[in-house]
């Protein structure tokens, strides 16, 4: 079952991907839905399941602080280490591309916690193991749409995204064979996903909705931000209600 599970997670993620790269021309319509589905995913799995996780070590208090705490570590790195640039054009280009890779990273690396997640699970029972991993593979074909939608709007190239694609699709994999080696508390594994469920609330928020709306008009890519927001709820929802 595990092995199943695990390449579902990698066929819906490289889907997502390559469909992002299909439809690049209409990208202000593909961010502003990755846009509500970063923060759905965030609001809706990243941060009650940190919640789930904590509880009976950590005040839930203590967990939201850490939510807050993430999205102020992202906003740090990304205004004064990878954004604003007053040089020419080609430095511009250089941090643009390496903010694309941060946002892009943040998302691989959440989806290796997801791989651990899914195999610490199954290592508890097979029901519980197979519930997380319909969570986990409902909002994957989004997780790989917001990869390649993260570094093609922050002037990557196609092969960028290709391979960050690859490296999203992969980092579940390499999850789940971690989790066979070595085991992560419970509570602390609710302590990382509450610190990038801060920096989801961050690239949501910050990037992908301001930056779905630039040069276009707001109508439309309004609607597919509650889109997004309202089809990872709903998927969400269901996966976790069996």
């Amino acid at each position: 079952m595990l092995i199943f599970v695990t390449i579902g997670v990698f066929i819906a993620t490289v889907l997502g991907g390559l469909f992002a790269l299909r439809f690049k021309d209409k990208l202000h319509l593909i961010l502003g839905f990755s846009a509500g589905a970063v923060v759905a995913v965030a609001l809706f799995e990243l941060l009650p399941e940190a919640i789930e996780l904590g509880e009976g070590s950590y005040e839930v208090g203590f967990i939201t602080s850490l939510v807050a705490l993430g999205f102020v570590i992202f906003m740090i790195a990304d205004r004064f280490f990878l954004l604003h640039s007053h040089g020419d054009d080609c430095t511009h280009e250089h941090h643009q591309t390496k903010r694309g890779y941060l946002g892009a990273g943040s998302i691989s690396f959440h989806s290796f916690l997801d791989g651990i997640v899914i195999g610490l699970s199954f290592q508890v029972s097979p029901l519980v193991g197979f519930t997380v991993a319909l969570a986990v593979l409902a909002h994957h074909f989004s997780d790989g749409l917001n990869t390649v939608g993260m570094i093609v709007k922050n002037e990557g190239s196609k092969s960028s995204a290709l391979r960050w694609l690859c490296v999203n699709a992969t980092a579940p994999v390499l999850g789940v064979i971690a989790s066979s080696f070595f085991s992560i508390s419970s509570s602390t594994l609710g302590l990382l996903l509450a610190i990038f469920g801060g920096s989801f609330l961050y690239i949501g928020a910050s990037d992908l909705i301001p930056e779905s709306h630039h040069s276009h008009p707001t109508k439309w890519t309004t609607v597919m931000t509650v889109l997004g927001f309202l089809v990872l709820y709903v998927i969400i929802g269901i996966a976790e209600s069996h």
